[in-house]
């Protein structure tokens, strides 16, 4: 009895061992808390309420939760993901040698991850290449193709902006491969921490509350209020989330991150645009969660607030993580452009746009079944005065 007892015992103890490293490595992958100058930056701000960060207008979501992970396992279940290979165009780094001579191209890599180049400068949103977005490798929403373009294959990029901590916009793995780069990370408060325990060099952070800016060459950079929530793991509403203007000399893009429906988007507008493009959180709604996501009748509003030129729906056509077919988004943001008199452009992930060719884009995505904003409705909470000109129409 005394050897198989052993053999038990030793595989057992190898089981809790590798369950540590496991665990530690996940940990680690989450982020390390901020301490000292980072940790008072974040406590003189407005938006820092005793022991975490608050949205201006309150989030109203009462849906109980097991009603939303049923809806999450089997709503729609048949056309949430692609049957067939998505239409990506693939891309080479040699294609992106010099820059646009229009001074502004956004090449949209699928879900909020893009390279936008403006007024030679040269940005990449919320950059993941992983396989999956979640913390471990072997569960949680898997990407629906591989990146257009390859890590290896990136040219020199100047900036790398990051709206806030969740795995599909914040990824562990795709950091440490940019680690050997001459890159200024911008991002809200909270985030430096994370990348700085990463390996990311002190001196190539910059860490923005809402309405606070940093410029690369000409090109500057102001973090927008959004409407939305943080949180890897267990740590919930300990970072910062945020929107992103970018303005350069001659263009001007809006990257939205994620947000719900909120009044700000007026006040950026005004101050900050007219925007070329603003990139607009599109996908990943639902009824359910209609305060922490804008949907795409609401991200069409949004756009006119901002008073953007072309509407970019993005955060879709990535990873099944909302119960609406994987197509739906683009669908409905094309009903809502007509509704409210916007120019949508639609490119496949991997294809380039900007001012010359926005208008020339074609439907990629296959035909499916799709429920439109009556059988679906996505709309904000406490913020009706702000919709009240758009829903009588």
């Amino acid at each position: 009895m005394t050897v198989p007892y052993k053999k038990r015992l030793a595989a057992l103890s190898a089981v809790v061992v590798m369950g540590g490293v496991f665990t530690a490595h996940t940990l680690y992958k989450t982020g390390k808390e901020p301490t000292g100058d980072r940790l008072a930056q974040i406590q003189k701000s407005p938006q820092w309420k005793g022991s975490e960060f608050v949205n201006i207008v309150s989030m109203n979501e009462t849906t109980e939760q097991m009603e939303r992970i049923k809806a999450l396992f089997f709503d729609n279940a048949y056309i949430r993901t692609p049957i067939e290979p998505v239409n990506v165009q693939q891309r080479r780094g040699s294609e992106f040698a010099e820059f646009p001579a229009s001074g502004l191209r956004i090449t949209w890599l699928g879900h909020s991850t893009s390279m936008i180049e403006i007024d030679g400068v040269r940005i990449l949103t919320d950059p993941v290449w992983g396989k999956r977005a979640s913390p471990v490798p072997f569960i949680g929403p898997r990407r629906f193709y591989e990146p257009p373009l390859k890590l290896s294959e990136l040219p020199d990029i100047d900036a790398v902006i990051i709206s806030h901590d969740h795995y599909d916009h914040l990824d562990y793995e795709t950091v440490k491969q940019l680690l050997n780069r001459d890159i200024t990370w911008v991002v809200p408060l909270g985030l430096g921490a994370y990348l700085e325990s990463w390996g990311v060099k002190p001196e190539g952070i910059v860490e923005l509350d809402w309405w606070g800016e940093t410029s690369i060459n000409e090109v500057k950079f102001t973090a927008t209020p959004a409407r939305h929530y943080s949180g890897r793991l267990s740590r919930s509403n300990q970072t910062l989330w945020a929107g992103l203007a970018i303005n350069g000399p001659e263009h001007a893009v809006f990257f939205s991150g994620d947000t719900g429906m909120q009044s700000d988007f007026g006040e950026i507008g005004e101050k900050l645009g007219p925007f070329d493009f603003t990139m607009m959180d599109t996908g990943s709604y639902s009824g359910m969660w209609s305060d922490t996501h804008l949907g795409p009748e609401q991200a069409v509003i949004a756009h006119k607030l901002l008073r953007g030129k072309y509407f970019l729906p993005v955060h879709w056509a990535g990873f099944n993580m909302a119960p609406h077919g994987w197509t739906e988004p683009v669908e409905r943001s094309i009903a809502a452009a007509s509704q409210y008199d916007v120019t949508i452009t639609t490119p496949r992930p991997g294809e380039s746009i900007g001012l010359e060719n926005a208008e020339q884009t074609t439907r990629w995505w296959p035909d499916q079944s799709w429920r439109d904003a009556r059988e679906e409705p996505v709309w904000s909470s406490g913020v009706e005065d702000t919709l009240a000109p758009f829903r009588v129409r």
